[in-house]
């Protein structure tokens, strides 16, 4: 190793202003300065000001533009880090006291999800918690694939996992990508940058058209199963008003039958479960 890669890795990474973070999360959002000044009700030279680092924001103004571009929690406590400022907002383990209330939330609405599968994961969509319909979907997974961070898209892209089980796979993982694609552009989050280009990587079919509006009201996750086809829709749930930034990336999967086989066979693995 030469002497200069060994003193530039040496070398702390610049600390980046907050007037570059404001900025790049303003182009993220497409917005001009003049779009954001007046949504703020500030005047488009103090925020050139503050881009540019001539002025210095202050706490409530910084969480202000941050609400105002929709900035994750978790980024907005960078924003106030870079500001000269104190985090505003917790992170806090699901076990801890304080979110006791949301646990149970979370716990009754897969309880009450079932004969039907249902699933909650955090930002990165490792799974946190499920319902026990998602266990007998799992059937003949290797046990490597299913171990601690479990990641739910992985799994469904895996040649091992779900995507040969998988009957519309290429419609499917579209969606799936599409959905992770839409949630970088949103967060910037760069381990979810890296699994989006991971899956991108797996021998995934491309779909052969756009989907029709034939007589489905919403792309079915089509799962063979048993020699059968099980044929679910899906919905997504967050929280409404999160102030704590484990809370905030939580989401809750539930699906429902997209078709009356679908909801008997749940009905069956329900009753056999008891």
């Amino acid at each position: 190793m030469n002497a200069h890669a060994s003193t530039a890795r040496a070398e702390p990474a610049r600390a980046i202003h907050i007037g570059e973070h404001l900025r790049e999360w303003r182009q993220r959002r497409h917005l001009s300065q003049l779009d954001l000044a007046v949504d703020a009700e500030i005047s488009a030279r103090h925020l050139s000001f503050v881009e540019t680092g001539r002025s210095a924001p202050s706490r409530d103004m910084v969480l202000k533009l941050a609400e105002r571009l929709d900035v994750p929690l978790r980024e907005r406590n960078v924003l106030l880090v870079a500001a000269g400022f104190a985090p505003a907002f917790p992170q806090r383990s699901l076990d801890d006291p304080a979110l006791k209330s949301a646990r149970e939330a979370i716990n009754l609405v897969l309880r009450a999800h079932e004969p039907n599968p249902a699933l909650a994961y955090d930002r990165h969509w490792n799974l946190v918690s499920a319902n026990r319909m998602v266990a007998p979907l799992l059937e003949g997974v290797p046990q490597r694939l299913l171990g601690q961070p479990f990641n739910i898209l992985r799994l469904a892209f895996h040649p091992e996992g779900l995507a040969p089980r998988t009957v519309n796979l290429p419609e499917w993982a579209a969606h799936l990508l599409e959905r992770l694609h839409r949630q970088c552009e949103a967060t910037a989050d760069p381990e979810l940058i890296r699994l989006y280009q991971d899956l991108k990587s797996y021998p995934i079919p491309a779909r052969s058209a756009p989907i029709a509006p034939d007589n489905n009201v919403a792309i079915p996750f089509k799962l063979r199963h048993n020699g059968e086809v099980l044929s679910f829709i899906s919905t997504t749930m967050v929280f409404g008003t999160p102030v704590d930034i484990t809370l905030q990336e939580l989401a809750l999967e539930t699906f429902f039958p997209a078709d009356d086989l679908t909801a008997q066979r749940m009905r069956q693995m329900a009753a056999s479960m008891k």
